[in-house]
């Protein structure tokens, strides 16, 4: 199985800055990082890089735009030397009639990543609203 998913990979090398994927943009290719650091980043209107969110090896990006093509709400940039690997969403599919169970593993383990993405959301969503009553929102 390994094999016949590793045939359908790219490796892509990226700089320091490299903008990945553009903000605003639709992509089909879900990514893993492999070494290096992916910020998941939107451009303030002076040009700086406002992160959001760095992924390191072994985090899936852009999991959610593979499933459903809608333009990324941020942009991807590589943070110092980066490699990460690529399959696009139509080459998975060409797997659906004879390796169908490659898919279903693929597509769980989008799911686990994803839930365990909301569930991190929702344990700092929680923090920040149990900071802002305890503290009567004042800094």
């Amino acid at each position: 199985q390994c094999g016949v998913l590793s045939n359908l990979i790219e490796v892509h090398e990226h700089a320091d800055g490299d903008v990945i994927v553009a903000e605003g943009t639709s992509d089909d290719r879900l990514r893993v990082v492999l070494s290096g650091a992916v910020a998941v980043a939107k451009q303030s209107a002076d040009g700086h890089w406002v992160r959001l969110n760095v992924l390191t090896a072994g985090d899936l990006v852009g999991e959610l735009a593979f499933l459903d093509s809608r333009p990324r709400y941020a942009a991807l940039v590589a943070l110092g030397p980066t490699r990460v690997f690529s399959l696009q969403r139509v080459k998975l599919e060409s797997l659906l009639d004879k390796h169908a169970e490659i898919v279903y593993r693929v597509m769980r383990g989008i799911t686990r990543f994803a839930h365990e993405v909301l569930h991190r959301s929702g344990a700092q969503t929680a923090e920040l609203t149990s900071y802002v009553f305890k503290t009567g929102a004042k800094y």
